[in-house]
């Protein structure tokens, strides 16, 4: 039996996204898409998904309208829904991590639960309905389904630290010589928009969403400034659809055998021609991210993982 998709009479789409949409003439075909597969509630094999994981990443937006990208981590079951529309989630922030300030009732929420070892992933957003000592409730706005491009696989183990234990942290408004490092080796980030704006109706709200390439596909122009290459996608352009309205963005990068964690706040924007794409062979446009603050945290995920399996998408457009 086919599950029902979005029942609304307004698309699902925003106007950021169903601007860019309409520039690369795939509005119509994206309406009809997205109304299959976008819904306000979690199908039966989403919530299955969520509760088999032990890590989710979780984009906000702070009191003074940062978005920040975070991670949060727990035993397979941490992530339960007690029906299709509600996500419990059984976990406190890491030591360090943004989410510590920005978590609250009422505010907007963007989910992936992505699983790097089998490359499957699923995006929820939505609100904060409450929030207790041992974790927060979550109600359902939209969940949909992603393909796996671009996605490295990697097995995982937790580990015996205490994810809330205090760690070192640095913060910094500039990239230094470790965060330049970290970022130059890096072949996934995390990153975090937002479009509040009440005239989005249904599809307002925070994203949290992957991005993965060939190492060092992140290229650090100097000590503020990034820019990465886009390729091919599911044309949703959530991401690019909110940073056309809202140029403000939270990257998360992962030091996946060290445990380090660096956020990153600031804003972004979209190069969308020029002879600097065809430096990234396969991109269709670039992304540039200016640097405003972040912080660096040392052994601050309790997960250790094997080395990555390239993703055979990568050969695809040319940029392996």
């Amino acid at each position: 039996m086919a599950i029902p998709g979005w029942t609304h009479s307004e698309s699902p789409f925003h106007a950021g996204e169903l601007a860019i949409q309409s520039r690369l003439g795939v509005r119509e075909r994206m309406d009809n898409q997205g109304r299959r597969v976008i819904r306000d509630y979690l199908p039966e094999q989403f919530r299955q998904f969520f509760a088999q994981l032990p890590y989710v990443i979780v984009g906000t937006v702070d009191r003074v309208g940062n978005p920040w990208a975070s991670i949060l981590v727990g035993e397979p079951g941490f992530l339960a829904s007690p029906d299709d529309r509600t996500l419990s989630i059984a976990a406190k922030p890491l030591f360090g991590d943004p989410l510590s300030d920005s978590l609250a009732d009422g505010i907007d929420i963007g989910i992936l639960g992505i699983e790097l070892h089998s490359r499957r992933r699923n995006r929820l957003n939505g609100t904060v309905t409450a929030t207790h000592a041992d974790g927060f409730e979550v109600r359902v706005g939209q969940s949909f389904g992603n393909c796996p491009q671009y996605i490295q696989a990697r097995m995982f183990e937790l580990g015996p630290s205490d994810s809330t234990a205090p760690k070192p942290v640095r913060p910094l408004e500039t990239l230094g010589e470790a965060e330049r490092a970290a970022i130059a080796a890096a072949d996934t980030f995390f990153i975090a928009t937002a479009y509040q704006d009440e005239s989005a109706g249904s599809a307002r709200g925070v994203d949290a969403s992957h991005r993965g390439g060939k190492p060092g596909f992140a290229r650090v122009d100097d000590d503020r400034t990034l820019t990465v290459p886009d390729f091919s996608g599911n044309y949703h352009f959530n991401t690019f659809g909110n940073l056309a309205l809202n140029p403000r963005a939270g990257l998360l990068f992962v030091d996946f055998d060290r445990g380090d964690l660096l956020y990153l706040t600031g804003t972004a924007e979209v190069i969308w021609e020029g002879a600097e794409i065809s430096i990234y062979e396969g991109a269709e446009r670039l992304l540039r991210f200016h640097l405003e603050r972040g912080y660096w945290v040392e052994g601050g995920l309790p997960l250790r993982w094997s080395a990555p399996e390239f993703s055979p998408f990568l050969d695809r457009t040319g940029s392996w």
